[in-house]
């Protein structure tokens, strides 16, 4: 223990032994004022803190000070009582405010009693109160949203736990508080108990046992009582009052004086306002003027000096933000910041600012937080925030949008239309503005309002402005989703896997494969539409695998098998068999033939004549697939798929090409054409 303990230590015994053990007259005179000098401190500090919680011994100092007082009172009483005398300073303040008119000491004593007890007393012990009961009440809120705030990565887990290590530590001050109130209370009636036996016991201790005559000792004996009474309610009022402060101050950037002054004299009208009323009452009423006078005077001083205040300190804001301005253009990081390239962009002209204003019924934004919890259920990647903006520069009816920096798609929309898709033939009724709709390029028409139940009945597929947008803004998201998907985005969504299954994380990263490594194989995968929500085996796989090759094309093959059910199921329906586009024997052995390997990994390598015939092979079946309206795939080998997606790919993207190895083995395949050489 620090010597520091052991004097409070030693100080709460001697309170105790204070109430058993007589004092002499020159410590009594010695500990009644340090009692005075320790609520003075107390109010002093009470003032000057900005949280409750700064001051979170004052519930235990209330009790021990509450404690002291008491053991002086006793002390005194007993000098009192048994020698007529307790000290200077009893004498001095009785007699004092007493004047040496006894009527007068007793009335300024009742008061102050008065006021102890009824006023402070009893205001802070409610406010204690309800303090405590609000706290408590407040806490499940307050713990939510420190729950709220961490899972939104606001704060940090240190951040959380000292919130919440403050929450309790308030309940607990507040209601430590709320008890140790009633001390004050009790203090309060102990002193008035006290003031009546000081006075009874004295005029029969002088009377009877001391020979004095009624008057004499009624007067010595009030005096004291007067005095011991003061000696000991200045202090009890003082440290009430410090309670009352602390519990009714709110948590601010300010200590009491700072906030009086700052918000008590933040209005300057209503100072000239207070200054014109009490000049009025020394003109209009028996009231002296020049007793007002001052005091006006002294208001219109004080609200035009702040107005000064404030208008020179507006200026000084206004110069020091032109100042901050000007030195983050000249300062080399203000171009920094205009490196920063949104990942996805929607940008629009005015005339559909109504899409997006929410005052005006727009729903986009809504749209887009379903259109990221869309991309997040059928791709297994979060979508980066999208930055939506209106473009002066853009025709009226016209949006963009951009990918990293660079317009990827626009179109037009004609708000107050809807977009009417043919069913496959046209009605002659049915007429519009001629348009194609953004998404998939089909030929469409804007019609209006009461065209719009006219063409539903003829089987038109009608949309309105908003979904059009949607939609668009959908599939371009889908189309570019390997774009987006950078270390950083794997990182994050590894360490959501580690959650549930750290040994895998711990044994792929890095001990076979790099972030970078695993980031490039599901680029690969979203790059031909391929979720990666099934993270896990796709991890398991990688693990497998990864110690046999390092090359992200293969390992994207072994990938794509085992999502075989997955792969299965995207392309088929429940019944149906999977109508595909075969490739023939000599093609896949020329594709064979033209794989070149290298130090960067193996590549296909094909004469330009044989690159022609192969495009306009495929892409006659194509054709025939599209007209029959079935979804053009082609399937091939597993030795030639990767090659053949790649040299597919600069042409026909959007074309699927699945090997046999990514197929169940339940489904039924039939080949709708063969493509060879």
């Amino acid at each position: 223990m620090k010597p520091r303990d052991f004097v409070v230590l030693i100080g709460v015994i001697g309170i105790i032994l204070m109430m058993v053990v007589p004092l002499p007259i020159w410590l009594l005179d010695f500990l009644l004022i340090m009692n005075i000098t320790l609520a003075l401190i107390i109010i002093l500090v009470g003032m000057n803190t900005t949280d409750a919680l700064q001051f979170s011994i004052f519930p235990s100092l209330l009790l021990i000070t509450t404690l002291f007082r008491l053991a002086l009172n006793v002390s005194t009483t007993r000098n009192i009582l048994a020698h007529a005398d307790a000290g200077n300073v009893v004498e001095t303040f009785g007699s004092f405010v007493a004047a040496g008119n006894l009527v007068v000491g007793f009335v300024v004593f009742i008061i102050l009693v008065l006021v102890q007890f009824i006023v402070i007393t009893k205001g802070s012990e409610r406010v204690a109160e309800v303090a405590a009961r609000f706290t408590l009440d407040a806490m499940p809120g307050k713990q939510m949203s420190i729950d709220a705030d961490l899972n939104a990565g606001m704060i940090n887990e240190q951040q959380a736990k000292e919130r919440r290590e403050k929450i309790s530590r308030e309940a607990d001050f507040y209601g430590a508080m709320d008890g140790a109130s009633k001390f004050v209370k009790g203090d309060a009636i102990a002193g008035i108990i006290m003031l009546l036996i000081n006075i009874v016991g004295g005029l029969i201790i002088g009377v009877a046992m001391k020979g004095m005559s009624f008057a004499e000792a009624g007067e010595k004996y009030s005096i004291m009582t007067i005095g011991d009474g003061l000696v000991s309610q200045i202090p009890a009022l003082l440290i009430s009052t410090a309670a009352g402060i602390i519990v009714t101050r709110a948590a601010s950037d300010g200590n009491l004086a700072h906030d009086l002054t700052g918000q008590l004299f933040s209005y300057p009208k209503l100072l000239y306002i207070a200054a014109g009323t009490v000049a009025a009452l020394g003109l209009f009423t028996p009231i002296h003027f020049w007793t007002t006078a001052p005091i006006a005077a002294l208001l219109a001083f004080a609200g035009y000096r702040m107005t000064q205040t404030m208008q020179r300190k507006q200026e000084e804001e206004v110069q020091l933000e032109e100042e901050q301005q000007i030195e983050e253009v000249r300062s080399p990081e203000s171009v920094i910041s205009l490196l920063n390239v949104d990942p996805i962009e929607f940008e629009f002209g005015y005339g559909l600012i109504p899409l997006a204003d929410t005052q005006q019924g727009g729903d986009l934004l809504d749209r887009i937080i379903l259109i990221r919890r869309q991309c997040a259920l059928e791709l297994g990647v979060v979508v980066p925030v999208i930055r939506i903006r209106d473009n002066i520069q853009l025709r009226p009816n016209e949006y963009i949008i951009k990918i990293k920096g660079n317009i990827v798609a626009r179109g037009d929309l004609l708000l107050g239309h809807y977009l009417a898709m043919s069913p496959g033939f046209d009605d002659d009724s049915i007429t519009g503005i001629d348009t194609l709709e953004p998404a998939f390029g089909l030929p469409a028409l804007w019609i209006d309002e009461p065209t719009k139940e006219r063409a539903e009945l003829s089987g038109y597929t009608v949309v309105d402005p908003p979904s059009v947008v949607a939609t668009h803004l959908t599939e371009i998201i889908k189309k570019h989703a390997h774009e987006l998907l950078g270390r950083q985005e794997t990182k994050s969504l590894i360490e959501n896997v580690r959650e549930s299954y750290p040994a895998l994380v711990d044994e792929l990263i890095p001990n076979v494969l790099t972030l970078g490594d695993v980031q490039k194989v599901l680029v690969k995968l979203l790059r031909e539409k391929i979720s990666v929500r099934d993270l896990v085996t796709i991890l398991e796989t990688l693990a497998d695998y990864g110690t046999y090759t390092k090359d992200p094309d293969i390992l994207t093959e072994y990938v794509r098998q085992a999502l075989s059910r997955q792969i299965t199921q995207q392309y088929t329906t429940s019944g149906d068999s999977l109508k595909v586009i075969t490739v023939g024997p000599n093609l896949e052995k020329k594709i064979a033939e033209s794989v070149q390997q290298s130090d960067q990994g193996s590549y296909l390598s094909l004469d330009p004549t044989s690159t022609q015939v192969i495009y306009q092979r495929v892409t006659d079946q194509v054709t025939k697939l599209l007209q029959s309206g079935q979804q053009p795939i082609v399937l091939t080998s597993p030795t030639i798929r990767m090659y053949l997606r790649q040299l597919l790919e600069r042409t026909m993207q959007d074309i699927p090409v699945l090997s046999y190895s990514e197929l169940e083995p339940s489904v039924e395949i039939q080949s709708m054409g063969v493509v060879n050489l």
